[in-house]
Order: C-alpha cells, then sequence, then structure tokens
C-alpha cells in the first residue's frame, strides 16, 4: 500500500477517533475534535497531491479517496445531528444525494464506465466542509465561554441561526449538484 493510500485509511481511522473525542465533555476534547477533523481533511488534499506527484495513482484510491471523504462528512453531520445543531431533513437530503451519487458512480464503474466529479460536486464538498467548520468553531467557542463564564442565549439564537442559513445553502448546493450531475450524465445512465 502506497504513501497516498494509506493517508486514505489514515482518514477514515481519523474520523472515528473524531467521533468518539468529539462526544467527550469539556473544552481540550472540543479542541482535540477539531483539530482531529482538521488533519483527517487536510489527508484528504495531501494524498490527491502525493498520489500524482509521485505517479502513485491506484484503482484502490480512486474507490477509496472519494468514500473516505463521505465518511469524514457524513460522520461530522451525523454528530451535528446528534448534538441537535443541525436538521433532521437536511442531513437525510444529504446522505441520500452521497448514497445516489456514490452508487451511480460504483455501477458505472462495473460496466467499465468511469464517470467523473463535475464542478458542482466540487463546490458542494466546499460548502460542506465550510459549514463543518464553522460548526466545529461554534462548538469550540461555545464551551470555551462556558468554562470560564455563562454562555449569553443571544449568542446561542445567532450561532443557531447563522448554521441554520449555512446548512440551508449546503442542502441547496447538495440537491443541486446531485440532479446537475445525474442530467449530465443521462445518456451513460440510460444505456447501463
Amino acid at each position: 500500500m502506497n504513501l497516498a493510500n494509506r493517508l486514505t485509511m489514515l482518514r477514515i481511522l481519523l474520523t472515528f477517533v473524531f467521533m468518539v473525542v468529539l462526544s467527550w465533555q469539556g473544552l481540550w476534547a472540543k479542541i482535540a475534535a477539531l483539530i482531529i477533523f482538521s488533519l483527517a481533511a487536510l489527508s484528504d488534499l495531501f494524498d490527491g497531491m502525493i498520489a500524482h506527484r509521485r505517479n502513485m495513482v491506484t484503482d484502490f484510491g480512486r474507490l477509496m479517496d472519494p468514500i473516505a471523504d463521505k465518511i469524514l462528512v457524513l460522520a461530522a453531520f451525523a454528530a451535528f445531528l446528534q448534538l441537535q445543531l443541525i436538521e433532521a431533513w437536511m442531513f437525510v437530503i444529504i446522505v441520500s444525494r452521497e448514497i445516489l451519487i456514490t452508487s451511480l458512480r460504483l455501477f458505472a464503474l462495473n460496466k467499465g464506465k468511469v464517470l467523473s466529479a463535475a464542478r458542482a460536486g466540487k463546490h458542494k464538498t466546499a460548502s460542506q466542509m465550510a459549514v463543518i467548520f464553522y460548526i466545529l468553531g461554534f462548538i469550540v467557542v461555545k464551551e470555551s465561554v462556558m468554562t470560564f463564564s455563562s454562555w449569553n442565549p443571544v449568542w446561542e439564537d445567532f450561532f443557531r441561526k447563522s448554521i441554520n442559513i449555512m446548512m440551508l445553502l449546503t442542502v441547496g448546493l447538495t440537491l443541486y449538484s446531485g440532479l446537475s450531475y445525474l442530467w449530465e450524465n443521462r445518456k451513460i445512465i440510460t444505456r447501463l
């Protein structure tokens, strides 16, 4: 297993560590969860760079890299759902889109067709990562303030409304990217 593929597998491992640490109480646990998620997200950047620069692109990497990304992102949203920071319907739309598009790509790959990622999907991923980092930042700020004084309900209201607005945008981009992906690949899909 080459270095790029090891980084992909590390991202999956870090996802589970992130989930466990985020569930712990206290400021340092929340800071650690943010750091672990950041390292996992950076591993995605580095495994792709290493694979292309060192000519380490493998079938395993092509398959597992996007799956590892989805595991990381969906785990974060599942944790936020459990913490009651996002709505269940938002989570269901994000999960449904990821399952549908990933299943379609794997089915096409099994038939010898490679369906590459679309630009809208990259924008969707960027918006998902932005909202995840924003929510993790909120969790750390809230825990920090509560460690040294009391948390103001006005701040809570502001953060929750801003999270909801960001999630609405992200869900919109998620739906758009999924539908546009299906539309762009309609001829391939109908032949499968």
